[in-house]
């Protein structure tokens, strides 16, 4: 790793600042930012970069975007927080707006995205006892191995890293995991009576963007529908246009019967979630079931709003497309001995790297920042290249070539 010792006197008081008072759980690329502004990040020497990782897909609309900060600043003028304790008048307008926007009954508002998860387990499980008649505490969800759901007790009960469950049991009963991309073995599983849900990522992001073949999700859809199960897209990371659609499922025209979103259904402006279900599903959770004291606040409701209409507005789903296309078209020209394979969807991609040496994927997201683009390693050999998703044409090409001159470094 780069030495602290090399980075300015400001960087460095930054640095030592977390390293002595913040908790140890993360390992950040050296880089202190101070302001963001569409693709754009500037750290606090004045440097500029391209955010090339979005804050994991949070900020798909780029950085402080003028439409949802105007919106944060004037509700925040006037109310932020009642609690579900009461009514507020913006509540019931968000829930009419993404309802409508994704077509179902009901939503049920969260904050941060494994809070989505959390809710659609418990929401799944009601389900099963009460509509499908499965026996008290016999419920099971199916989950696929790789997956990342995020870091809550009952999450880590049915991940497969060793880096999120060893030394966190006893974990959560009630999960089988299995192969994703893998129809007989959902297949398989399905034939158990006590199945509630499947729950599944359309595509995994945390684990290096692994797409799926084409017609697995819609033929998982048709299984679970034939199984009587409950099939929960989680789209927190793939959703709200990432991957050139308004959600991954929509392109396989597939309707998940629990849809999680979250990440950029803020703009990248606070926590926001959201899980949408029909009255048969959402409506077995009854008052005092199930809650949150920030869900749905005024603020996050019109938040969410305001960064859903900046997405349909301003076209993102198209530009993350054709986008994503020339940013992966671009890549394969380059033709480098030290990718091994390019993949991804729209604006969600990822590169994995060919080289002897154990962390190259780190030792070129230090080169890349050096040269003015920020992106991170996931497990090792792969590094996620997801940009807001307001980049221009001009503006890829200027990233190709920044990730060209990068690359050279591991030719040492």
């Amino acid at each position: 790793m780069q030495s602290i010792s090399s980075f300015t006197h400001k960087s460095r008081h930054y640095f030592d600042l977390e390293e002595k008072y913040g908790a140890h759980n993360y390992h950040p690329l050296p880089v202190v930012l101070n302001k963001g502004e569409g693709v754009y990040v500037w750290d606090v020497d004045g440097k500029r970069y391209y955010d090339f990782l979005s804050a994991y897909s949070a900020i798909n609309q780029g950085h402080c975007h003028p439409r949802i900060v105007a919106a944060l600043i004037e509700q925040s003028q006037k109310l932020t927080l009642t609690s579900r304790a009461f009514y507020s008048d913006m509540l019931g307008e968000y829930a009419q707006f993404i309802t409508k926007l994704f077509g179902y009954d009901k939503v049920l508002p969260m904050n941060s995205g494994v809070e989505a998860v959390e809710t659609a387990i418990k929401l799944c499980r009601k389900w099963g006892y009460e509509v499908k008649g499965i026996s008290e505490s016999k419920a099971k969800i199916i989950v696929c191995s790789n997956n990342f759901h995020g870091r809550t007790s009952s999450v880590i009960s049915f991940s497969n890293d060793p880096s999120a469950y060893k030394n966190f049991g006893p974990f959560m009963p009630g999960f089988e995991i299995i192969p994703f991309n893998d129809l007989d073995a959902l297949g398989k599983a399905l034939q158990d009576k006590n199945t509630a849900g499947f729950l599944v990522e359309p595509i995994q992001g945390e684990a290096g963007v692994i797409v799926p073949d084409e017609g697995y999700l819609a033929k998982a859809m048709q299984y679970c529908e034939d199984a009587k199960v409950l099939f929960i897209g989680d789209e927190i990371q793939t959703g709200l246009c990432r991957t050139g659609k308004m959600l991954a499922c929509d392109h396989e025209k597939v309707r998940p019967d629990i849809l999680l979103l979250g990440k950029a259904l803020s703009g990248g402006m606070m926590p926001v979630s959201a899980v949408l279900a029909d009255d048969e599903i959402m409506l077995t959770l009854k008052p005092g079931e199930h809650g949150s004291t920030y869900g749905g606040n005024p603020l996050a409701c019109r938040i969410a709003i305001t960064s859903l209409s900046v997405l349909k507005d301003e076209g993102m789903a198209e530009n993350a497309q054709s986008m994503g296309e020339l940013l992966r078209k671009e890549l394969e020209a380059l033709n480098s001995p030290h990718i091994k394979t390019i993949r991804g969807k729209g604006l969600l991609n990822a590169i994995v790297i060919q080289h002897p040496k154990e962390d190259a994927a780190w030792d070129l997201c230090l080169a890349l920042k050096d040269n003015g683009l920020l992106a991170k390693p996931t497990h090792g050999d792969k590094i996620r290249f997801a940009p807001p998703l307001i980049i221009s044409r001009e503006q890829v090409l200027d990233c190709v070539e920044i990730i060209n001159r990068s690359l050279w470094t591991l030719q040492a």
